[in-house]
């Protein structure tokens, strides 16, 4: 799978992809082909946290009201500072 993020540059993903490695969440394959073919997948460990983060995004989505008004009502009373 090829993912596409426009605004990403090459150095921040790769610094990203590294640091997810170093974490224990993805795994590196890199085949000896001309030309040359890197796989990235996750591990338990990251498919353990894709869940996490995902219900944790789940939650956001379901409740975009609530976390309005918070946000609407901490930029009143730091205005009443």
């Amino acid at each position: 799978m090829q993912c596409h993020l426009p605004d990403l540059s090459k150095k921040m993903r790769t610094q990203t992809l590294r640091a997810l490695e170093e974490a224990g969440l993805r795994r590196r394959t890199v085949y000896a082909e001309v030309p040359p073919r890197v796989e990235y997948d996750l591990t338990k460990l990251g498919r353990a946290f894709l869940e996490a983060v995902t219900a944790l995004c789940r939650w956001a989505t379901d409740h975009p009201d609530e976390l309005a008004a918070f946000r609407l009502n901490r930029k009143k009373a730091r205005r009443r500072e």
